[in-house]
Order: structure tokens, then C-alpha cells, then sequence
């Protein structure tokens, strides 16, 4: 009887040691699902906060009063909402340089601009021009035509026809990664101008067009509007200083309390969509949550 008890009491024993593992397994379990429901909800949270920023920018930069208005000249604007902190940028794309029409003068100035030197640079605007033009003759600053893509070993040549992004300059024959990144923030397939609107042009783009982009810029960051004074001055950029062409690249960046942050990028064009209910038409969308 006494080893029966004693065996009894070892399967007890046994048991509650099962019993409590089970429950901390299953209390480990709930716990790790809690904290990722917690992060998939912060994420959808911060994804639509940034959402957010990019819409109610739209409101802003439309507004009549300059001490109301947003301008689309790719300063920081911040905002507050849902107890989430938003920065949000807005750049005309007229005053960007567009791929499809700027000539190898503005296209070189811009690249130069951003840090690459002038040999590779001409190079690189030839290569550029010739990706689009439908001529199978080389820029004679030097560019790249089919032969020179073969040469390379890529298995397509020169496109002939208009950049449908900017991405598309990754293809381009000698630009690199590094390039791209430099001037991707200056350059556009939206606006049709052969030339940019000084107006919102960044600093390397108005030093590309021959004036002092950083004196320029310096001018534009200075502005007050809620004191009253007049818009900046900026040569030949006279035609759109009140308001914008109503295409505009956004950057949204919310960042809630608890940390996360929720990003998106995106060319818009303004004034009704096909899409019900929406009063843009989105012609690029990149969105992304980073982790926190």
C-alpha cells in the first residue's frame, strides 16, 4: 500500500509539472500573439496615419491664404493627428527636370549638381537622350546606343521611346545605383516642360538652370508667411508663385507614440480621379513600414 501510495503521488506529481508547462506554454503563446496583433495594428495604424498626412496636404496646399497654404517647394510641414506626430514634404513635379524633355545642357548642369563630375556626367546625359530618342545615332557628348548595350552584355539596347518613371534610369547604360539615388529626388516623367518652374525647384535644379540654388533656397526658408511678407522672388518663376500645377510629389512620415513609424511616397495629380471617392489620381504609390 505504501508503494502504491507512493507511485500515485509521483503521477501526481507528474501531472501538475505537465499541467503548469502546458499553461505557460499556452500563456507564452497568447502573449507572443497579443504582441504581434499589437504590431500588425500599430502598423495598419501609422500606414493610414501617413495616408492621412498625404490628403490633408492636398487641403493645405490648395488654400488661397499664404498664411494657410502648403507650399509645394519640398520644405517639412508638421502636423498632429490621432496622437501620432506626421512630416510631411510636397515638391510641384514642375519643378523637377523631366526625363522625357530637358536637353543635355539642363541634364548634364543637374548631374553635376548632385556631385558627378563633368566627363561622366555629359556621358551619362547622352546615355540618357539616347534611351529615349528613337535615332540610333549617339549624342556627341557620348551616350549609348544599341551596340554599346551589347557591348555591355546587357541583353536589351536603348528603349527609343519616353521614360514611363524615373526608375526606368537604372537601365540607362552607366548609371549606377549610387546615381540614381542622387538625382531621383530632381527629376520627373509628369510635368511635359522642357524647362522646370523655378518656383518649387530644388537647390541642384535651380544651380542646373544657372542660378544660385542655394541662395535661392535660403530666400525660401526664410519666408514667413504669418508675417506678411510677399512671396520670395525667384527669376523667371513668376508664372506659378502663388499656387501649384496641381501635381505634386508628397512624402508622408508618421511616427506613433509607441514608436512605430509608417512612410509613404507618392505622385498624385490633383482635381477628380476614376476612382470613386477620391479627389487625385495616384501616378506613383510607394509605401512601406519600417521596423521600429
Amino acid at each position: 500500500m505504501s508503494r502504491m501510495r507512493g507511485a500515485a503521488l509521483l503521477l501526481v506529481l507528474w501531472l501538475m509539472v505537465l499541467l503548469i508547462a502546458l499553461v505557460g506554454a499556452f500563456s507564452m503563446a497568447a502573449q507572443t500573439e497579443g504582441l504581434q496583433g499589437h504590431a500588425l495594428v500599430d502598423g495598419v495604424q501609422a500606414d493610414q496615419i501617413a495616408r492621412a498626412g498625404l490628403e490633408y496636404a492636398l487641403t493645405r496646399v490648395g488654400q488661397a491664404d499664404p498664411r494657410r497654404q502648403w507650399r509645394p517647394d519640398g520644405r517639412p510641414y508638421r502636423w498632429t493627428f490621432a496622437d501620432a506626430d506626421v512630416e510631411v514634404r510636397i515638391v510641384d513635379e514642375d519643378g523637377k527636370v523631366d526625363l522625357n524633355h530637358a536637353d543635355a545642357p539642363l541634364l548634364t548642369g543637374l548631374l553635376v549638381a548632385v556631385g558627378i563630375e563633368r566627363p561622366r556626367a555629359e556621358k551619362l546625359a547622352g546615355a540618357i537622350i539616347d534611351w529615349r530618342d528613337p535615332d540610333p545615332m549617339t549624342q556627341p557628348s557620348g551616350g549609348a546606343e544599341d551596340p554599346d548595350y551589347a557591348a555591355a552584355g546587357l541583353p536589351y539596347g536603348a528603349k527609343d521611346n519616353d521614360f514611363e518613371s524615373s526608375a526606368e534610369l537604372l537601365q540607362v547604360l552607366g548609371v549606377t545605383p549610387d546615381d540614381y539615388h542622387r538625382i531621383a529626388p530632381y527629376v520627373t516623367v509628369f510635368s511635359g516642360r522642357t524647362l522646370p518652374e523655378p518656383a518649387y525647384a530644388g537647390a541642384p535644379v535651380l544651380t542646373a538652370m544657372g542660378m544660385d540654388g542655394k541662395g535661392i533656397i535660403a530666400r525660401r526658408e526664410a519666408w514667413d508667411p504669418s508675417r506678411g511678407q510677399p512671396l520670395p522672388g525667384v527669376p523667371g518663376g513668376e508664372t506659378l508663385q502663388a499656387f501649384g500645377s496641381g501635381t505634386y510629389s508628397i512624402e508622408s512620415r508618421a511616427r506613433l507614440r509607441g514608436g512605430r513609424i509608417a512612410t509613404l511616397g507618392a505622385v498624385v495629380r490633383t482635381g477628380g480621379s476614376a476612382i470613386p471617392g477620391m479627389a487625385y489620381t495616384p501616378l506613383r504609390w510607394e509605401e512601406g513600414i519600417p521596423s521600429p
